[in-house]
């Protein structure tokens, strides 16, 4: 991937195009390019944003933002593994489905929740910041979306279970969640000080 000279003058789509995880980066640090009401056209320059969003940081500033995105992006991901680790260990965490409805009847991690509209205000307005939040979805695409708004808006511990459902079942398989939240529920009962299989 060629990086661009990040300038004035650049267009968000040549941004975007040199540093795909800008739009990430963008977001988490000045609420720019996550939703609808914050969005910008992909042939608005670099300067062009920044006055649409009032944003008071100075080019070379959010330059760093767009060239330290990368590592945004890493830190929302949570491996399949990683996550059962997670699961058999007793973590205290919410699985959250990124997926519609329909595709979440179809199939599901178990112990997981679909994210609606009405969920989401739910979390965003009652849950403690500190709640570990992991979302899912097939691919890993809408729930990097998603961890990436409620990680913007004050939630620490959102993250992404990376691939998706697809990596989940490449690498893990669905009974996995399933024997790792038995593990944490049998923890959670007895008060064992280790977990056990």
């Amino acid at each position: 991937m060629e990086r661009i000279e990040i300038a004035p003058g650049a267009t968000m789509e040549e941004i975007l195009r040199a540093y795909p995880s800008a739009k990430v980066g963008l977001f988490q640090s000045y609420h720019v390019g996550g939703c609808e009401s914050c969005s910008y056209k992909p042939t608005e320059t670099l300067e062009e944003v920044r006055r649409h969003f009032n944003i008071q940081d100075s080019l070379d500033e959010i330059a760093d933002v767009i060239r330290g995105s990368a590592e945004v992006v890493e830190s929302l991901h949570i491996s399949p593994r990683d996550l059962v680790v997670a699961l058999e260990a007793g973590g205290r965490l919410t699985l959250l489905d990124a997926r519609t409805q329909e595709e979440y009847d179809l199939g599901n991690l178990a112990g997981s929740r679909p994210i609606d509209v009405a969920l989401t205000f739910e979390i965003l307005d009652t849950w403690p910041k500190e709640t570990a939040l992991v979302f899912y979805s097939q691919n890993g695409h809408r729930s990097l979306d998603k961890a990436s708004y409620f990680r913007a808006y004050g939630f620490p511990r959102a993250r992404s279970l990376t691939g998706g459902l697809t990596a989940w079942d490449a690498e893990v398989g669905r009974e996995a969640v399933r024997k790792a939240l038995d593990v944490a529920l049998k923890f959670a009962l007895t008060g064992d000080a280790e977990p056990s299989a």
